[in-house]
């Protein structure tokens, strides 16, 4: 096989699925633009310029918006997790490449953010402005944003225009890990998006869905551009009110200050050449009852508290893996989005998109493989996806497609 680089805290983009309207601004409406502005982009103690056209804001740790929250307001910040979870193979997630370049995200090229410091990507009146409204920028949709591999309404999902192709396991899980490979998929229109990410789930998927979610996305609506770009997203109430993208609301606490959420990472697979990959690993704090994130090599990024939450406060009751795009059949017909590479699963590695080594955290904080791993996509001919398992991968998926084309109308 294929020898991969392995970007261990590479963070990966990810992007969200706002509507195409547009709005415009009254008087109060610009008052509420310039409020959003200042909860969004807090004081910094440096600020870099990234070649993309970001600016990354170094702000103080304990400054950071995740403590607008009214159930944070006194919380004391946790520096590092408890417990990890048992299993974990450090040697496994060392960088490993072909020509030894390195991975970064793209801002990292103009400096760093210092100890003590986190870095945020500067919200600016332009982003605030493609979304449909200012209280729903940085927010998902209501509509079928996750798969409903159990109990599927087509109508709804058609209705709604997401797609996905996805490996998922029911039952009581306490973490997610798998290793996946990065790509920049071509998006047909500006309010559509492509991600490729790991879904926690508990509750019902009416109403009370809790979701913690992170991976990589392409989303021109959120950011205002193609890049591939790192992202995580929560909700505790089906996406209704709760919940954001990154840090676009109070919530996730971070604790690293070498990772943007919602920066732009590089290098990007390429096909039939060489395949850059992250490994990502979120789990429960046996102890805290707090939601970590790692990538790769040992890097904690942060936490998502438990008090966020009701049904994830005990545990997850699916896990997903896989992409996500919208179809937003502007023309009548199915988009060309692609998922992914852009290409399906038969098509292999250096070609298609992949999940490698996909864990489950169980009851006794320890990685193993999941038992009764399913498949599921809505439409096939359109992004599909296929499981293996073997030695050097264990259970993988690859997943993903073009979108319309002669099968796919």
């Amino acid at each position: 096989m294929m020898e991969v680089n392995r970007f261990s805290l590479l963070p990966v983009v990810v992007l969200c699925a706002l509507t195409a309207a547009r709005f415009s601004y009254a008087a109060g409406n610009k008052a509420d633009l310039v409020k959003h502005l200042n909860r969004f982009n807090k004081p910094s103690v440096k600020s870099i310029k990234s070649p993309d056209g970001d600016v990354i804001d170094c702000v103080h740790i304990s400054h950071q918006s995740a403590f607008d929250h009214p159930s944070l307001k006194n919380h004391e910040i946790q520096m590092r997790p408890n417990y990890h979870p048992e299993g974990m193979n450090y040697e496994s997630m060392k960088i490993s490449s072909e020509n030894q370049r390195p991975i970064t995200q793209l801002w990292h090229v103009n400096g760093n953010c210092p100890k003590g410091t986190i870095p945020v990507r500067r919200t600016r009146k332009k982003d605030i402005l493609r979304a449909s409204s200012v209280k729903k920028y940085g927010q998902k949709s209501s509509l079928s944003t996750v798969a409903h591999p159990s109990s599927i309404d087509l109508d709804l999902i058609n209705q709604s225009g997401h797609q996905h192709a996805i490996a998922y396991v029911e039952g009581e899980f306490f973490g997610a890990k798998a290793t996946m490979n990065v790509w920049d998929p071509q998006i047909q229109q500006t309010n559509e998006f492509s991600l490729s990410q790991i879904w926690l789930l508990g509750g019902s998927f009416a109403s009370d869905l809790n979701s913690i979610e992170a991976g990589w996305q392409v989303s021109p609506d959120l950011y205002g551009d193609n890049n591939t770009r790192f992202f995580t997203y929560w909700t505790s109430d089906a996406y209704q009110s709760t919940g954001c993208y990154n840090l676009l609301c109070s919530g996730f606490i971070q604790i690293n200050n070498e990772i943007a959420l919602g920066a732009s990472i590089s290098p990007i697979s390429k096909y039939h050449s060489s395949q850059y990959d992250i490994s990502l690993l979120i789990w429960k704090d046996p102890e805290q009852g707090n939601w970590w994130m790692q990538f790769g090599n040992g890097k904690v990024l942060g936490y998502w508290p438990g008090s966020l939450f009701s049904y994830l406060t005990d545990s997850a009751s699916m896990i997903q893996w896989g992409g996500e795009v919208v179809n937003s059949a502007s023309d009548g017909q199915h988009t060309t989005t692609q998922m992914g590479s852009g290409h399906f699963p038969e098509e292999g590695f250096g070609k298609s998109s992949y999940f490698r080594n996909v864990q489950i955290v169980d009851g006794s904080n320890s990685l193993r493989a999941p038992k009764d791993i399913a498949t599921f996509t809505e439409q096939p001919n359109c992004y599909d996806v296929q499981m293996g398992r073997n030695d050097g991968w264990g259970s993988y998926i690859y997943y993903g497609g073009p979108g319309r084309n002669t099968n796919c109308p």
